[in-house]
């Protein structure tokens, strides 16, 4: 039996529970490790791939050295980041109808996609249908099938689609069906922007054959991906014209409730505008505060600080020309206030310049940015006897502003908190899963306390360590969240709390 202190106050599971914690008990305090990485889903650094790079652009690209700190130091990008996400076409996909290029692992996506995998960092995905201002997106076997659509009017030899097409809407769905054969996959997967439509698929500047469509769209787009990608987490931008024909204007009165919809179909949340206060206002800050901690909210910073974005004429006047630093502490301020899991660093110069002129604040996301979680405080008996029942006391922090979202419904609630007996051999010989521990509730500033029975029955006599961590109860209750300590403590992502002998 497991009691949580947030819903029964201690003193009366101490005052049941009369065996509880004994003189022999003994209690331990871990200080947390807030300095290394944590390769954990939905947190972290981003890390942006471009759609034309092959796997060399560790080298061609510099990402294996990046100039940091003012060019005091170079590092490796792939040490900062847990993710690599590439927005490019159902083309690049699917040239022609049926022809998936991951069938060919030697295709250069599949390899640049290889690559990373390789680096322990996992997949994201936007699949942009919508060619205007890029190149031709959807593959044109979907025009030869008789779909309608529209010519790019700056380069009139792209073709889109409309979205409210027929035809357009049967082949897509049968592009992403096959997709998620590949890539409906948390081991590989970190999440997918699931909508794409709009340009640069970002949900806002449609052109519909019919504008009366549009709320027919949004639920087609939408209950396809979420009836087809059930196992990763699902992404939307919360714009505030999300599905309409104009890109920016006052908020659309049926926005806020069209977004809703999406999440209780199990969506989460993006933006790619922070840092522009001119576009991310006070509809996008209210959006983002009434879902913190309900869904997990992903950043993308909006302005481009070495191209064409004049970001000096930004209303905050906070951004001085020729310092994108000012725009990094902006893009920073910003995803605090919105308790971001993920920020992003976008190809070329936007990541040349996180490094170089704001490696304090790459670093300083890692140790405050998503989530962080540690057991702060155990306390365990050093001594048992066979076929005993005993109890352990355990304490648990976030130090991360974001948090653990096991509450989205691709996940569902698989990661548990897990206490295990290891025999001197290394063997597990017991381990017991903490079921009503709900990682999502773990907020910073508000430690929470279990106090979970263990069965000592069928355990031999002996002296064993006691292991506690994060587990994943659909992969055989082996640790699957990575703990805010250090790693000389651990055994295999357990952390080694203390002894006990059994007699």
């Amino acid at each position: 039996m497991t009691l949580n202190k947030t819903t029964l106050l201690s003193s009366i599971l101490l005052a049941v529970a009369s065996t509880s914690i004994k003189a022999k008990d003994v209690t331990v305090s871990i200080m947390p490790d807030t300095v290394s990485v944590l390769r954990n889903p939905l947190n972290g650094w981003v890390m942006y791939l471009g759609r034309n790079w092959d796997e060399q652009f560790w080298t061609n690209q510099g990402y294996d050295a990046m100039p940091a700190d003012h060019h005091k130091t170079t590092v490796k990008v792939s040490d900062y980041a847990n993710t690599c996400y590439i927005r490019t076409s159902w083309r690049s996909f699917e040239p022609e109808e049926g022809q998936y290029i991951w069938k060919n692992p030697h295709s250069r996506l599949m390899k640049l996609l290889r690559s990373c995998l390789d680096r322990h960092m996992k997949l994201a995905f936007r699949i942009v249908v919508d060619s205007r201002d890029q190149g031709q997106n959807t593959p044109l076997y979907v025009k030869e099938a008789g779909a309608r659509g529209f010519q790019d009017p700056n380069n009139p030899q792209n073709w889109s689609p409309y979205p409210d097409d027929a035809v357009f809407q049967e082949k897509y769905a049968k592009f992403l069906k096959a997709f998620a054969t590949e890539f409906n996959d948390p081991d590989k997967v970190d999440f997918i922007d699931a909508f794409g439509l709009g340009k640069w698929g970002e949900a806002h500047g449609l052109i519909y054959e019919d504008y009366q469509n549009k709320g027919k769209v949004y639920k087609w787009i939408t209950d396809l991906y979420a009836r087809t990608f059930t196992r990763i987490p699902l992404i939307i931008n919360y714009h505030r014209l999300v599905a309409d024909t104009v890109s920016w204007a006052a908020p659309n009165p049926n926005s806020r409730r069209m977004l809703e919809e999406a999440i209780q179909k199990g969506y989460s949340l993006r933006h790619d505008a922070f840092g522009m206060t001119g576009y991310y206002q006070d509809w996008e800050k209210e959006f983002a505060k009434k879902w913190n901690f309900k869904r997990p909210i992903i950043m993308e910073g909006g302005w481009i600080t070495g191209a064409h974005h004049r970001y000096w004429i930004d209303p905050s006047n906070a951004y001085r020309q020729g310092h994108s630093e000012d725009v990094r502490r902006g893009e920073y301020t910003l995803s605090g206030e919105a308790h971001v899991n993920m920020m992003d660093l976008r190809v070329g110069d936007e990541t040349h310049s996180w490094f170089n002129t704001a490696f304090d604040l790459v670093k300083k996301f890692v140790h405050e940015g998503g989530y962080r979680l540690y057991p702060c405080t155990l306390t365990m008996p050093d001594q048992a006897k066979r076929n005993e029942t005993v109890l352990i006391q355990h304490t648990w922090r976030n130090i991360g502003w974001g948090y653990c979202p096991t509450n989205i419904p691709q996940w569902h609630q698989k990661y548990k908190v897990g206490i295990a007996l290891k025999a001197p051999n290394d063997r597990i010989v017991k381990t017991i899963v903490v079921t009503d521990s709900d990682l999502s509730t773990w907020l910073k500033g508000n430690d929470t306390t279990y106090t979970t029975s263990v069965s000592l029955a069928g355990v031999e006599k002996g002296k064993y360590i006691w292991l506690i961590g994060l587990v994943d109860t659909t992969k055989g209750n082996q640790p699957g969240l990575q703990m805010a300590v250090a790693a000389d403590k651990q055994f295999n992502g357990w952390l080694k709390a203390g002894t006990v002998t059994i007699k």
